[in-house]
């Protein structure tokens, strides 16, 4: 049985991907336990609040993830999860990342009628053009995904990129790259086409 682990450094949004999880009959713990978290088969790193003061959290977790991906061991980022594998975030400029990825996130900068945060549903759109990693959302493409964010990713390396949506113009909102993963949308508020997502991941723990 896989061993599957929600990282609890302090972020929230835990509670919602632990019962998602458990509705597709998925054993997963949520621990703060650094050498719990080192056992693990695959892991997940949520994300809700603002990006320097979630760092700050994560810091003393930062080795046992870059462990477990060199390991090739599965690795899903949600949302702000997403935006801690990059170098950056124009929200807390002075904080890095775990720069797993070069590039950064940052802020929307649209016109009035566009509301920030963007919330809601919004389709996303898969990107199956290059030799990405697309496993997870092999058959989202045109779905519906629930999103709460004001800030986008904007990778240097353009090929991790598996999916956009359109608010305001294109942005990228889902990234893969060998066993990493992460989403700007949440799975877990998704719906059934969420769960399937989260059951492709559970599917790529060996």
């Amino acid at each position: 049985m896989s061993n599957i682990t929600i990282i609890d450094y302090g972020s929230g949004n835990i509670r919602s991907i632990y019962n998602a999880l458990k509705r597709l009959n998925v054993e997963v713990k949520v621990s703060s336990d650094i050498n719990e978290i080192k056992t693990s088969d695959a892991l997940i790193l949520p994300g809700v609040g603002a990006f320097g003061a979630v760092m700050k959290n994560l810091v003393k977790y930062k080795d046992v993830v870059y462990n477990h991906i060199d390991d090739d061991k599965p690795l899903l980022g949600i949302c702000l999860g997403l935006h801690m594998l990059f170098s950056s975030s124009q929200e807390s400029p002075d904080i890095k990342g775990l720069d797993i990825f070069n590039g950064s996130a940052k802020k929307f900068n649209l016109p009035p009628e566009y509301k920030i945060p963007h919330m809601g549903w919004n389709t996303i759109e898969v990107n199956d053009t290059t030799s990405n990693n697309t496993t997870l959302l092999s058959e989202a493409d045109n779905n519906y995904m629930y999103f709460v964010h004001s800030y986008y990713i904007d990778p240097e390396d353009k090929n991790i990129i598996t999916a956009y949506t359109d608010y305001g113009g294109k942005i990228p909102v889902a990234i893969g790259k060998n066993n990493i993963h992460a989403l700007q949308f949440h799975p877990e508020k998704s719906g059934k086409a969420g769960l399937n997502i989260l059951r492709k991941f559970i599917n790529t723990i060996d």
